[in-house]
């Protein structure tokens, strides 16, 4: 089978590369394009581990044919950040120990940037049911919710 040419947008820069049909976009993110902040964790889509933004959609990258990305705007979690530091959400991650291991981090910040891009002072039911699609085997849900709580105040303090 011969590779396929796609052209894309990760974390705003433009790309190019060459994949299999049958490739993941996570597959890709994590090898050429060497975006290796996006986890794999279960490769099925039940863990979260490698969430990313897809033109502004929260999605699975092992899920997504890396084909599928063609003309898209990709965000990983190392688009999150800027130059001048860790996004408001990052750093209320450190600040309320949000983490441990850190292979569910990445896809719990853009789960995160997700849910607050659409709704800026959601309710911890809200908060709850967005990030449900994600997993952590190590730490307890309570200091992830509220670190996005933390962070939504912060974001709304700054708006």
């Amino acid at each position: 089978m011969s590779k396929v040419h796609v052209t894309a947008s990760v974390n705003e820069e433009a790309v190019e590369f060459l994949c299999e049909p049958q490739e993941t976009l996570l597959d890709v993110l994590r090898g050429p394009l060497g975006k290796t902040g996006t986890k794999e964790g279960c490769g099925s889509g039940d863990c979260g581990a490698c969430s990313v933004l897809l033109n502004g959609r929260l999605v699975c990258s092992c899920l997504v044919l890396a084909v599928e990305s063609q003309g898209a705007e990709v965000t990983t979690i190392e688009g999150i950040a800027t130059a001048e530091g860790l996004h408001p959400i990052q750093q209320k991650f450190l600040e309320h120990a949000a983490l441990q291991c850190g292979i569910c981090t990445p896809g719990f910040i853009v789960a995160t940037k997700a849910l607050l891009d659409r709704n800026p002072n959601p309710d911890e039911e809200t908060i709850r049911y967005w990030l449900a699609g994600n997993l952590c085997r190590c730490t307890g849900y309570d200091k992830i919710i509220r670190a996005v709580q933390d962070a939504a105040s912060e974001l709304a303090y700054e708006a």
